[in-house]
């Protein structure tokens, strides 16, 4: 069981990086993406996993000692818990990076690439993105003042 959840744990969130990576000026993808329920399908997951083990876990991330952290997390449903907590997180970091993005008018290829590097490695995409929402946040302010002229 903790393999098939291990596996459905991406492929049930894969549909909406699709949308907000290859459709993201569709209207649809904006209102998926405004809802906060496209994280479930991963929280679930990391739910019906952590409640069996919760006990044993408890200790491990209230008082963590690198060592036990490594054994638990060396283990099939260890792994699979951590996969489900970082597809959770990326994804909602992602669904907020995609909404601000949309809000300022960065051009989708400016965003795809940042969303897949959110994907892959959400440490490097988050910064990536601070950076980019900050010139087009600058660059539009810019342009309401010309505008305002």
């Amino acid at each position: 069981m903790t393999a098939t959840l291990f596996d459905l744990t991406f492929l049930l969130i894969a549909p909406f990086w699709a949308l907000m990576i290859f459709a993201p000026t569709w209207s649809w993808t904006r209102r998926i993406a405004e809802s906060y329920l496209i994280v479930l399908p991963p929280v679930v997951i990391y739910v019906v996993l952590v409640v069996p083990v919760l006990p044993e876990l408890l200790p491990l991330v209230t008082r963590p000692e690198l060592r036990a952290l490594a054994e638990f997390m060396s283990t099939d449903t260890g792994a699979a818990l951590v996969w489900a907590h970082m597809i959770a997180w990326d994804l909602f970091v992602g669904r907020w990076m995609y909404l601000e993005g949309r809000r300022l008018n960065v051009h989708p290829l400016v965003m795809a690439p940042v969303l897949v590097i959110t994907i892959l490695l959400a440490p490097v995409g988050l910064p990536l993105f601070l950076v980019v929402r900050k010139v087009c946040d600058g660059a539009n302010r810019g342009a309401a003042v010309v505008t305002r002229q």
